[in-house]
């Protein structure tokens, strides 16, 4: 098994533009996996443009695997319909957490990633040193589905003696 190499904090902040699913439009949540680890967001009924400000904390074993994203519409008496997913990559994060931090002004942007056909991004995303911590906010166009966008927050933790 490979070690630690610290947290990966991922906020859900909202959906936009979500399909819709249902005639009142979709209770949506967000499933996260990364690895073998895989973790839900709350449902919100009736909304296509939903507000999580959840957080959720995966641990990351490996600094390329790759941050998956599904959105479902819960159902009551029927199987969750799929309303699209994404993947990221958490690399330019990961690039940027063994950098020296003393240097760095709040707020200053580290890196920049554009969309691309690699990556889900529906904007330029910037991974930036604010209050003491590696964040990256970004949307995500969602795949597989009519339309809808997610944004996200991710931050690093880094945890003493992991590697």
């Amino acid at each position: 098994m490979e070690g630690l190499v610290g947290l990966l904090k991922v906020r859900v902040v909202r959906g936009i533009n979500l399909a819709y699913r249902d005639a009142r439009g979709s209770d949506p949540y967000v499933v996260l996996r990364l690895g073998k680890k895989k973790l839900k967001t709350s449902v919100k009924k009736r909304s296509v443009n939903p507000i999580w400000h959840e957080e959720l904390t995966l641990t990351v074993t490996h600094p390329s695997q790759t941050l998956k994203l599904e959105v479902f519409d819960k159902d009551t008496f029927s199987r969750d319909d799929p309303m699209g997913d994404a993947e990221i990559d958490v690399a330019p994060l990961m690039e940027v957490v063994t950098m020296n931090p003393d240097d760095i002004k709040n707020g200053a942007i580290i890196k920049s990633v554009r969309p691309s056909t690699r990556n889900c991004l529906a904007d330029e995303s910037h991974v930036c040193w604010r209050n003491g911590r590696f964040v990256q906010d970004m949307i995500l166009r969602l795949k597989n589905v009519e339309s809808g966008e997610i944004q996200l927050q991710l931050q690093w933790v880094t945890i003493p003696g992991a590697k």
